[in-house]
Parts: C-alpha cells; structure tokens; sequence
C-alpha cells in the first residue's frame, strides 16, 4: 500500500485531541489519523492486518512454556523459552510479517544469548539439521542460515500463487504452531546431545509426527 502526502484543513481544536489520543496511542499524528480513516470506511491496513494476526498468536500461546515480550515493532513479535539444558538457558523465538504478500510472508528467527562453547554447538547442529528436515518435506532447500547462535528461516509464497490462500486466523495458527514445534524438538535434540546420532533420530521422529497430525 503505497504513501502519499496530502493537505487538509482541519481546525486547531480538532488537532490538538488528534495530537492527545496518537500520543496515548504511541502513534504520529500521520499513523493514528490513517488509522482512524481506514475504520471509518472499513479498510484494513496492513498494519491492522499484522496487528490482528499477532494479536490471535498471543492467545493462541498465552498460558503455554512461552513468555510473551514486548513487541520489538509494529511488525514483530517475540516469546522467550527456557531450554531444557543444563543451566536452563533461554532462548527467544520472533517472527517479522511482511506488510505486502508480494513474494515473502515472514521471516521467523530463533536467537540463543550465550557463551557456552558446546550449547552454540549443539544449536549448530540442530540448525543444519531442520534444515536438511526442512529441505526434504517441501521439496526445496529453504531460505534457512544460521550465524553466532542465530537461525532464521523466511516463508515465502508458492510460485505462480500470487493470492495467499491462508486467513489471517490461519496464518496465525500456522505461526504459533511452528514456533511450538521448533522448541519442542530442539529440546528433544538437547536432551539427547550427548549421543548425536540418538538425537538426530529423536528429533526427525518428532518432526515428522508434527507434520502427519498438522
């Protein structure tokens, strides 16, 4: 949805409670007014679009193993997860949506804060191998990496399909879901990371289980 500038004349008095409510809103004056516009004519801005679908998340994992943050932007959202390893690390999970579906619909990342020597390790060793679990259930290598306790995937549009078939409830379902499924198997893999090849095993059975019953 692209931009413009446009003049309007507007009263000083009108401006001033526009100023008060953005400003409670944590909003510029531009935002809140675009905001209240798009309701009055009942068009949804990719804006609200992202703030609805992150909105169905933290419903979808209030009262679950995940701490619910703060929301890093207007199009991010992050929980925080305490791995079964050890000292109990932590671990924090964020997805960024697009605001337009053109080619990429979000971008998920998974980011450890530690300065264990074997737990960035073990990390490493999981990110190549979701990848590789990744790579042979859809058919394609994924938009994966993974640097420095880092790994991020992209999810991007099927070719040729231009409109998204999912509802924002459903991408809301699919992002939460992933999220729980990452955590739950890389836990799985920690725990059995003394015996990399018991590990490996564990965790493809897991991850294969999750996308039969999904």
């Amino acid at each position: 949805m692209g931009k413009s500038v446009y003049s309007l004349v507007l009263s000083d008095e009108v401006v001033e409670a526009v100023d008060r409510a953005a400003y409670l809103a944590g909003m510029s004056r531009s935002a809140y007014i675009n905001k209240i516009l798009a309701q009055s004519v009942s068009y949804v801005t990719p804006e609200q679009r992202i703030n609805d679908i992150f909105a169905a998340v933290e419903r979808l994992m209030d009262g679950t193993v995940f701490r619910i943050m703060p929301r890093p932007s207007e199009s991010a959202f992050a929980v925080r997860s305490a791995l079964r390893y050890k000292y109990k690390p932590v671990i924090k999970y964020s997805v960024e949506l697009c605001r337009a579906y053109d080619r990429q619909i979000a971008e998920f990342r998974a980011a450890l804060r530690t300065q264990s020597a074997s737990l960035l390790n073990d990390f490493g060793s999981f990110a190549k191998l979701w990848t590789r679990l990744e790579t042979a259930n859809y058919g394609k290598p994924p938009d994966c990496s993974y640097e420095d306790g880092k790994f991020t995937r992209t999810f991007d549009l099927t070719p040729g399909d231009p409109q998204h078939p999912l509802s924002d409830d459903s991408i809301a379902a699919a992002l939460s879901r992933y999220i729980t499924m990452f955590d739950n198997i890389l836990n799985l893999y920690l725990a059995n990371s003394a015996d990399p090849e018991l590990a490996q095993k564990a965790a493809e059975q897991r991850y294969l289980e999750y996308h039969k019953s999904s």
